[in-house]
Parts: C-alpha cells; structure tokens; sequence
C-alpha cells in the first residue's frame, strides 16, 4: 500500500503542491485579518480543497498527455508511458480526488459560506481543461496561470464570501501576480520541450517564438508579477514596510531564476523551475505572515 501511495504522490508531484499553497495561505492570512479570526475549519477546508483540486488537475494531465509523454524522450520515463501504473488505476485515482475536493467544500456550509460549494465544479472543468489548451493555442501557460489565480482568490471567498466593492482588489492583485508568475516559469520550463513540440505539433511559447523571445516574454512575466505585487502593498491597509521591503529579495530571486537559463543552455531549468520557485511562493508567505504579527 505505501508503495502504491507513493507512486500516485509521484505522479501529481505532490511536493510541487508548495507552488500554490502559500498563495492560497497568504490570501487566507489578508481575509482573516480582514474578519478579524481564525477558523479551525477553513484551514483545514482550504489545504484539503488545494491539494485535492491540484491532485484531480495533474492526474488528468498525465492520462490526456501519456501519448505525448511516451513520444517524448524527456518524458517517456513516466508512470502511464512506463507502464508503472495503469490508465485505469489512474482514473480511479482522478474521479476520488475531484470527489474529495467538492466534498471539502462541504466544510465551509456550517460556517454559512455556500459559495465554495457553488464554484467548486467550475474551478474543477477550468483546471483540469489546461490540460488540453497546449493542442490548440500558444497561450496555455496564461491558461495554467489562471488555473493558479484562482488559488488565492477562492482561498478569500471561502473565507469571506463573494466580496463587495474594493475589498477584491486585495486577493485579484495577489492572484494576478500569481498568473503571470507561472505563466512566466510555465515558459521557462516549456524551453526544454520546444523542438518536440513542433514535431508533435503542440503550441507554446519558445515553439512559436523560439527560445530567446521565449525567454524575454518569461521575464517579461515576472516583471509584471513583481509590479502587481508593489501595487498590493501599496493599497493594501495590512502590508507596510516588511512586505514592501522584502519584495526586494524576491526581486533578485525572480532575476537569479532567468540567469540560470540562457537559450545555448537549458541544463539549470529544473533548479530554477522547483527551487527558486519554491523559495519564493514561501517567501512571500512568510512576509506576509511576519507583516500581519508586527503590524508596520
């Protein structure tokens, strides 16, 4: 049994996780100093409904891509392609997590919020559908970006509820950031892929455009994640000086991250794809966390 569970966290990534859980945290942390408590139940709601959305969206990713992963060198070594674990198993594995995640909802109706509830199939179809988007438009990695978006405005609403007026701006400002962010390490990590997806006729960014405009529209990305992220502290009545200071190592991250990828050299895109990323998402969680404890 731990081997089986231990294939299938393999397969999602489970450890990638870390990507849009402090997002969806940090965005938790503004609604509840917002509301002015923490509940018990909509931690545990929102870490459930993260890991149980992101696990449905990455299962059904590899069984609608296992044809592409089979016919691709860089990923023939997967579990579909390998034969490592079954289509059917991998379904089965799919349909409990989508299962999971709506029944997650559940827990935020004692607290009289239905809007998770309401919104949790059209978040599952919009996630899961990214997966499809590389067979007919170049923008998919702004299509995985949304996908990521909604982790930390859906951590606001089920915390708060549909909100009213200018308290949105808060959780869009984060969310965006959030979008163009992956779009941006989407690219990067799309580099290593782009002569196979022109053979298999797959769209992406350093498809269309080659590798070198490929990595200025990524840094182009991050640039823009960097901007939003200014605009969120400075109309923000919770983030000060930490938050507003800390963007700057955040900064230097984002530019070390580029200058491990160079268009003659793609060997260092894993190390800037899983830990700078990961440096970074939990970075800013800890400055908000810290922002929000000190208060200036």
């Amino acid at each position: 049994m731990f081997v089986l569970v231990s294939k299938f966290l393999s397969l999602i990534r489970f450890s990638h996780t870390v990507f849009a859980l402090p997002f969806a945290l940090t965005s938790a942390a503004l609604a509840w100093k917002r509301a002015g408590r923490i509940c018990v139940l909509e931690v545990v709601g929102i870490l459930l409904c993260m890991v149980f959305a992101r696990s449905t969206a990455m299962a059904f990713n590899r069984i609608v891509d296992r044809h592409y992963d089979a016919a691709n060198p860089r990923t023939a070594g997967r579990h579909l392609p390998s034969g490592d674990l079954s289509v059917l198993a991998v379904w089965l594995f799919t349909a409990f997590s989508a299962i999971a995640f709506v029944a997650s909802t559940l827990l935020f109706l004692p607290l009289g919020n239905v809007w998770p509830l309401y919104l949790s199939l059209p978040v599952l179809v919009f996630v899961c559908a990214y997966s499809l988007t590389k067979r007919f438009t170049a923008l998919c990695h702004f299509w995985l970006g949304v996908s990521l978006f909604l982790a930390p405005v859906a951590a606001w609403i089920a915390i708060r509820g549909i909100p009213e007026g200018s308290e949105f701006v808060e959780p869009l400002l984060l969310g965006s950031a959030v979008l163009f962010w992956v779009a941006g390490f989407d690219i990067l990590y799309a580099c290593q892929d782009v002569d196979f997806d022109r053979k298999a006729k797959l769209y992406s960014v350093p498809a269309l455009l080659g590798v070198p405009t490929a990595l200025r529209v990524a840094a182009i990305c991050h640039v823009g994640m960097l901007c939003l992220l200014i605009a969120l502290s400075c109309i923000s009545s919770d983030l000060h000086n930490i938050f507003g200071f800390g963007l700057i190592p955040i900064g230097f991250l984002l530019a070390y991250q580029h200058s491990l990828v160079r268009p003659d050299d793609l060997s260092r895109v894993n190390q800037a794809f899983f830990q700078v990323n990961a440096l970074i998402s939990f970075g800013l969680l800890l400055l908000v966390l810290v922002q929000l404890a000190v208060g200036f």
